[in-house]
């Protein structure tokens, strides 16, 4: 694959200890060093897994902490197995079991991820909306190395513009952009809207193999669904039934998101 050829995606999870029937459905950017390769199941909105089906092999992930306190891009992977059936969709036993989907004819598809690196600076939400609520086309001193460029791409990203999806697309533009602000930093001493945001190294958390669950929606600080390794703050494509209003959880409500989607990642089993 050439660089042209390339694309590349954003991709949400859950970073904080969460159980759901039993099992911490949280997946960190720790948990995804630790596993190296995962499965990216769990996902059960049609936009995002259609978004999954256009990846190769060797496309670029930005991996984002969501639905916590301080969401924001954590590390950096890549697509290593296009799209094939996500056949957790029809164990009954698992979280985001569909029982509408076969196996014979399976709806919902996933692909694995293999980690690359941690991001040196964790590149908060906050700072991101920061650049795109701004009406200045220069950055500030603080991360003047991104150029006018850069602000523009940063305004231009889905996570900003629009928030709430967890799989989302990215420009090669953008890519380079977070790479860099995630390698230098700069924004330590800023203060975003009430907090003060802090770019030293992302701390390291202990890390799990279990599988994560749909979030509960909450209001993510960044509007977005969250992979809990599936993300919980997409909206479920599940249609309501007549005469009966759609369950709250099922729907956007204002910031907050339907649980969605994701995952219980584990380390991929050597075949």
């Amino acid at each position: 694959m050439t660089s042209t050829d390339r694309k590349y995606w954003l991709m949400k999870a859950e970073p904080d200890s969460r159980i759901v029937k039993g099992r911490d459905v949280k997946f960190s950017v720790d948990d995804f060093e630790a596993a190296r390769t995962t499965p990216w199941e769990g996902v059960r909105n049609f936009e995002a897994r259609n978004l999954m089906k256009e990846m190769s092999i060797g496309d670029k992930i930005l991996f984002y902490h969501s639905n916590c306190k301080s969401p924001g891009i954590a590390g950096f992977a890549e697509v290593s197995r296009e799209a094939y059936p996500d056949y957790t969709a029809w164990d009954s036993s698992h979280p985001y079991f569909d029982p509408k989907t076969k196996q014979d004819d399976p709806k919902w598809f996933m692909i694995d991820a293999t980690f690359l690196s941690r991001a040196q600076y964790f590149v908060p939400l906050s700072l991101l909306r920061h650049i795109a609520d701004s009406a200045e086309s220069d950055p500030p001193d603080e991360f003047a190395y991104i150029g006018t460029d850069g602000m523009k791409a940063v305004k231009a990203m889905p996570l900003v513009t629009r928030g709430r999806l967890s799989v989302q697309r990215v420009s090669q533009e953008c890519w380079g952009i977070i790479q860099m602000m995630s390698e230098k930093g700069g924004w330590e001493e800023m203060t975003f809207g009430k907090k003060k945001t802090s770019a030293t190294k992302h701390p390291r958390q202990a890390a799990t193999k279990n599988f994560r669950v749909k979030p509960t929606p909450t209001d993510d600080n960044d509007g977005s669904e969250v992979k809990a390794r599936v993300d919980t703050s997409e909206e479920l494509d599940v249609k309501p039934k007549k005469s009966k209003k759609r369950k709250a959880s099922d729907v956007d409500a204002g910031t907050k998101e339907v649980p969605l989607r994701r995952s219980a990642r584990t380390k991929k089993e050597n075949s």
